[in-house]
This record gives structure tokens, sequence and C-alpha cells, in this order.
């Protein structure tokens, strides 16, 4: 797949990005279908058809369970291959979510996640929103010590992981990228999407097949998600978040299918 700058940095990434939730945390998650977490061999080898399809954005976070611990091993000798994107405020430990929007947590999460995914920088950092996006914009200090973190040269890029359309657009205003929810069944966010077109913003698209639940609906939902989602001219990528490798292809298939219009 051709890479597509995201936004005004210098960081090209593909059309599609490999989510990794499903590589660490299988409780609290919302997928139509149970699913058993691979070992590392199969994840090693999921890693591997996705860099050979031409993916080099990788998603993950400190509240998927150990995936950023799983990556640090997986990733190993292939770092200038891949785009990591993590993410600062939520933390998920015994099944339940807490959210920590200080400076002093952000900057020791950005500190763990180095030392877990065995880096000396990261790609994009995003806030994990708790769904109060403005107020965190407006009252918390993530955003000053993000920007300080990028500064220091530990960061590249900077942006949220939104929830509301007010949030996601002042973030448009403010950040590198935007993560926002946009699928053929919810394109109620499309306003982020127009907004961080007019600012030059990057956005990645979370939740394009819905967390699955498009999967199962109609003929080729897969390929009319990605239709959908890959033409609007702000989207610089899309997240899934697949941990079957069938499912992979067809998904990277579908996106080369979409971008030839």
């Amino acid at each position: 797949m051709k890479k597509r700058q995201l936004a005004v940095t210098d960081i090209a990434i593909s059309p599609l990005g490999l989510g990794t939730v499903k590589l660490g945390r299988d409780q609290g998650v919302k997928y139509p279908e149970s699913f058993t977490i691979p070992d590392d061999r199969a994840a090693a080898d999921l890693i591997a058809l996705a860099r050979e399809l031409g993916i080099n954005l990788i998603d993950t976070a400190p509240a998927y369970g150990n995936s950023e611990q799983r990556l640090g091993g997986l990733l190993q000798g292939q770092r200038q291959d891949w785009v990591i994107c993590t993410k600062v405020g939520e933390e998920f430990e015994d099944g339940r979510s807490f959210f920590d929007f200080s400076a002093a947590h952000t900057r020791a999460s950005i500190q763990r996640s180095l030392k877990r995914l065995r880096t000396d920088y990261l790609d994009i950092v995003l806030i994990h929103s708790d769904g109060n996006d403005s107020h965190i914009i407006e009252q918390e200090s993530v955003i000053a010590e993000l920007q300080r973190c990028k500064r220091d040269g530990l960061v590249r890029a900077i942006g949220m992981s939104t929830k509301t359309v007010a949030g996601g657009m002042e973030a448009a205003e403010l950040f590198d990228v935007v993560m926002a929810t946009y699928n053929p069944g919810y394109d109620a966010e499309r306003p982020v999407l127009d907004c961080c077109f007019e600012n030059d913003t990057a956005v990645l698209v979370k939740k394009a097949f819905a967390s699955g639940h498009l999967c199962t609906q109609g003929e080729n939902p897969a390929q009319q998600a990605l239709d959908f989602v890959l033409a609007h001219p702000a989207v610089s990528s899309a997240i899934v978040g697949t941990i079957n490798p069938e499912h992979l292809r067809a998904n990277v298939e579908a996106a080369e299918r979409a971008l030839r219009g």
C-alpha cells in the first residue's frame, strides 16, 4: 500500500493500521464474538504478515492489557519499519478503566511506554479520552506535558482519541492527529473530520467496522466500510484490530480497491 503523509508531520503511514488491543486484553471489550489472545508465535506471524502487506502503522495503548510489553519483544529489530502509536490517560487494571490526565502521570506513562516498547522515541501519542473531551482539553495539564515531551524528542506527533463532536473539533485546532469514530453506520463525527481537513490535522479512524459489528451485515461489509472511511480527504489511516490473518489480507485488498476508486 502506498503510504500517506500524516498531515503536516514528516511521518508517512499506511492507509490501514494494525490495532493491537486483541494482543493484550480480552476483558471489557465490545466485539460481537469472543476471541482468544494469540500466543507469541501467532502474534509474530500476524505482525510479519501486516508488514509484508505494506502496513507500517501499529496502534497500542497502556489500557490494552499487556499489548505494549508484547510489542516490545515482537518488534525487536524492526523499529525502523513501524510507526508506533500509543496513548496516555487511560489505565486498565482488575477489569476496569481509570483515568489520569495530570502532567506527572502523562510523563510517567510515556516513560513506561518507551521502556515497554523498547524504543527511545514514540511516533504518535494520543490522549485516551474518558468522554469528557472538552474538559480534558481546557482544564487538564496533559496537553502541555505532551508538548514538552515532543520538544524533548520523546514523541514525534501528538493528538487525541476523542469521543465527542465538540471535543474532536477543538482537538482539530490543537493537535497533529485526531482519532475519531467513523463508519457507514455512524457518521455523527463527520464534522470532526471536516474540521481536521480544514486545519491540516491528520485523522486516524477507529471503529471503521464498528468493532466488528458491521462485518456481520450485508454483502462485503468490510469493502463498504473502507470505501466509506477512506473516501474522506482528512483520513490518513483506518485502524483495524483483526487477529485473523485471512481477514487482514481481505482488509488490505479492500483498502487497495477503495483507494483505486
